[in-house]
């Protein structure tokens, strides 16, 4: 019973030592790891095609630096907000660099006012685009007067600027 508690004694210091030793081995380690992470930005509900993706549909997540997505991913909220999804996006999924767009002002088919202006004469007519359009984008457009299809680009207010740009 000497022995033991007296082994018990001279051990306890040690104990002690090598515990606080691999305490602050694990905090060390435990620091590295989340040093070694990068928050990827997720949606937090279903967002499905079409959708405009806000703020309040967003959370970041935390991935293991070596984390590898099937594809190319966003790695920052800004980059999402404000645009549309172009597929389903899951909830707690990395979002991929193709599945959103920037938002549609023309949908194909959908009539929309063309706009010709040179040297202060303006021409305005009805046109039905022949594909989808975002700001800034050119895109074909059918004249539904003439038939005709012409090249334009879209504007901030929905309509297509024919001719000189």
């Amino acid at each position: 019973m000497a022995r033991t508690l007296l082994a018990r004694c001279l051990l306890l210091p040690f104990l002690a030592v090598a515990l606080s030793v691999g305490a602050t081995g694990q905090t060390l380690a435990a620091e590295e790891m989340a040093a070694a992470e990068i928050e990827l930005p997720v949606p937090v509900v279903t967002i499905y095609a079409g959708d405009m993706i806000k703020d309040s549909m967003l959370r970041m997540r935390a991935y293991p630096s070596t984390f590898r997505a099937r594809s190319a991913v966003i790695d920052a909220p800004k980059a999402i907000i404000g645009r549309q999804a172009r597929r389903m996006l899951l909830p707690g999924e990395p979002v991929p660099v193709n599945a959103v767009d920037d938002p549609r002002l023309v949908s194909r088919g959908t009539p929309t006012q063309m706009v010709f202006e040179e040297n202060g004469l303006v021409i305005t007519t009805v046109g039905a685009p022949l594909q989808n359009g975002g700001l800034g984008e050119t895109i074909r457009v059918r004249n539904t007067d003439t038939n005709r299809i012409v090249l334009g680009t879209v504007m901030a207010d929905g309509r297509i600027k024919i001719g000189a740009q």
